[in-house]
């Protein structure tokens, strides 16, 4: 850990968790950390994707900002953050993922990761912008994560998120949650790796026949999850096979309905945002206004 790191953690150790960490989350991670360490190597199009998922943010919100990322992964994100110039970004994940996520940004004297619970992050509440792509869907309770991300943003300061939604994803939380819970989560992970291999393939093939994306990059707008497919269209194939993985692999998985969500933007917050990205998902973006929210009590 870099010294710097110092100015934005609680107490001076590398590693951060709760006595009381609970074994679900544990699960979780170390699930996950199968993907990550499977899947580790960091594409070109990852950037363009996280600011689509991200987005109104833009690179310039980050330049020059200390930035709070609530669970890294293999580090995609904190590579991208850190690259476009931010102050400092600290990127918070629980297991073996944050080595993998370690060794991407190690090149980078802005990126500090930390291993540590985001429902308990070890850090400080100075951060200019708090950031969470696909990990509170993954949390047991989501909208705790969510507040506790938003926790750690000063006074005026932003905080954005990215999760599943309910909506547009019907089929899956019908069809394919069940057997998650039942199967999949619990399959070792070399199993589930071959295991996804056949629908990773039908998906592949489906999306090289059907989703060929326009000009504008757009997909055709009368097939089910369009737009995404479409951007999925130039990815290789062990791209698609870990994302199939993905859906598979974890024990907690929420898909979540707009009125679910919103709630989390009600109070302590000002200039919200809520938008639904390609129908299947939701991205939220607000600024903290922590003193507005006391004087309504």
């Amino acid at each position: 850990m870099r010294r710097e790191a110092l100015n934005f953690i609680v107490c001076p150790n590398w590693i951060l968790l709760p006595a009381n960490l609970a074994g679900v989350k544990l699960q979780t991670a170390s699930r996950f950390a199968e993907e990550w360490t499977r899947w580790s190597d960091l594409r070109d199009y990852y950037e363009q994707e996280f600011f689509d998922w991200v987005a109104p943010l833009a690179a310039r919100d980050f330049t020059h900002r200390v930035v709070f990322e609530g669970g890294c992964g293999k580090g995609r994100h904190t590579a991208i953050v850190a690259s476009h110039g931010a102050s400092a970004i600290v990127s918070l994940d629980l297991g073996e993922s944050a080595f993998v996520a370690f060794a991407h940004t190690r090149q980078f004297p802005n990126a500090h990761v930390v291993i540590g619970d985001l429902l308990n992050p070890p850090v400080r509440a100075v951060f200019d912008l708090a950031f969470s792509v696909g990990v509170l869907h993954h949390l047991p309770d989501p909208a705790a994560g969510f507040a506790s991300l938003a926790s750690r943003v000063r006074e005026g300061g932003r905080v954005a998120f990215w999760v599943y939604g309910h909506e547009g994803n019907e089929w899956i939380t019908r069809y394919v949650d069940p057997l998650r819970k039942a199967i999949t989560s619990r399959l070792p992970a070399p199993l589930l790796r071959i295991a996804s291999i056949p629908p990773a393939a039908a998906l592949w093939a489906v999306i090289k026949i059907f989703y060929r994306p326009r000009a504008d990059g757009k997909g055709p707008a009368k097939l089910p999850y369009s737009d995404y497919f479409a951007a999925l269209y130039h990815y290789p194939f062990d791209e698609i096979h870990a994302n199939v993985f993905d859906q598979l692999v974890t024990p907690v998985a929420y898909y979540l309905r707009e009125d679910e969500v919103r709630p989390w933007l009600s109070s302590g917050f000002r200039d919200t945002a809520l938008r639904s990205h390609r129908g299947y998902s939701w991205t939220g973006l607000a600024t903290v206004c922590r003193t507005k929210a006391a004087v309504a009590e």
